[in-house]
């Protein structure tokens, strides 16, 4: 018989988990996939490489590789992934921000386990320098990973343009 608490706990959990896939940012772009161990019924492991468009700052794109477990629990969608991912930010256009932005927003987020560790791709800005900072990490609900990467963008004149949009001009 399950007690209030444990029901409680339940909800709880299952709550999470909603959220989590609600605030999931649109799907990335899989650029490639490559295996790092051989399985010989099931899945292998691999390293993917990922792409993904900054929401706010137009002509800055991430990439980003991240392991995938594969294996019986891969497979099926319940391996918890590593916090073990690289991230690479870089100017491909012309700089435009369409809104303001805080320091440490959330650019991209997605799951790396059915419950409650989640990677994210934030990002800042160095008013100093004029420069675009982003930084991947994940977290869990009890307990985080010190692993993150982090990628800087100088935001720099594309093409004949000659306006430099200023980062902290667009900070909140």
């Amino acid at each position: 018989m399950i007690t209030f608490i444990q029901r409680l706990g339940l909800a709880a959990a299952v709550m999470l988990a909603c959220s989590a896939v609600k605030a999931d940012s649109l799907d990335p772009d899989l650029i490639f996939r490559k295996s790092t161990t051989f399985n010989v019924l099931t899945p292998n492991d691999k390293l993917a490489v990922y792409g993904v468009d900054d929401p706010i700052v137009e002509g800055v794109a991430c990439h980003y590789t991240a392991p995938e477990k594969g294996g019986v629990s891969g497979a099926l969608g319940l391996a918890e992934q590593t916090s073990d991912i690289s991230l690479a930010c870089r100017q491909y256009g012309p700089i435009k921000f369409k809104e303001k932005f805080s320091q440490g927003d959330v650019v991209f987020s997605e799951r790396r386990s059915i419950f409650f560790k989640k990677m994210q791709i934030v990002r800042g800005c160095d008013a100093k320098r004029n420069i675009l900072v982003y930084m991947t990490y994940s977290d869990k609900l009890v307990e985080g990973s010190p692993k993150n990467s982090t990628s800087s963008v100088p935001v720099a004149p594309w093409g004949n343009s000659g306006d430099v949009p200023r980062c902290s001009d667009y900070l909140r």
